[in-house]
């Protein structure tokens, strides 16, 4: 399993040989670090842990320091983690593989780990809407605006019987918050990458506003 975290940093459009224009996604992936491998007897299950977005330590807490091995040794606390190499990162996020021999902690993961072709996942927070209508919301027609219909054009309509089961069904589509959501855009295609940069060009769109933090993985279908 092949994973990185990044930021989408916006859309844009690339020409190739014969003029065809493709619309992409430019995320900034990496460089990651390897902050935790966890394998089946101990854990109970095998994964990487990766760290991405490099901050000063003062933004850390002395949990997050100490998992990363940034507090130093001293006579009170003789067993503290040792650090790998592995700088004060503000996001951590684990990526589920049976290979875990071939990573270490502090080992650096780039976009090289990708080529172009290849299908990935990218996972994301859609973009808060706030309070949205069902129009909005869940792609409602309205209502019908002649036979003397006036008021009523962007109203939810019935949402429930009066009798028998004279109550409102539990997962009614109805008005309520829209987005800032966790959602996963699956099976995108990888059209060009950057190593130089750390920069991923995706084919399409993927969920989030610019700046937003992302999670690419390899693509469950295939």
């Amino acid at each position: 399993m092949k994973g990185l975290l990044g930021i989408k940093l916006g859309m844009t459009q690339v020409f190739d040989e014969k003029g065809v224009v493709t619309p992409v996604t430019i995320v900034q992936a990496g460089p990651c670090y390897v902050t935790q491998v966890k394998v089946e007897k101990k854990d109970g299950y095998s994964a990487i842990q990766v760290g991405f977005g490099e901050v000063s330590e003062k933004r850390l807490t002395n949990g997050q320091k100490g998992h990363l091995g940034l507090l130093k040794t001293d006579k009170q606390h003789p067993q503290r983690k040792k650090n790998n190499g592995i700088p004060s990162v503000r996001h951590l996020s684990e990526f589920r593989t049976k290979n875990t021999a071939d990573y270490k902690a502090g080992q650096v993961l780039t976009v090289e780990q990708f080529v172009a072709g290849d299908h990935i996942d990218v996972i994301g927070k859609t973009k808060g809407r706030g309070f949205a209508g069902n129009i909005k919301r869940h792609g409602f027609a309205g209502g019908p605006k002649t036979h003397g219909q006036s008021d009523r054009g962007r109203a939810p309509g019935s949402v429930g019987a009066t009798s028998g089961t004279a109550h409102v069904f539990k997962g009614k589509k109805m008005a309520g918050h829209y987005g800032d959501e966790r959602f996963t855009a699956q099976n995108l295609q990888v059209i060009k990458i950057d190593p130089e940069k750390n920069l991923l060009a995706i084919k399409g769109s993927i969920p989030g506003h610019k700046g937003s933090l992302v999670v690419i993985r390899d693509s469950a279908k295939n």
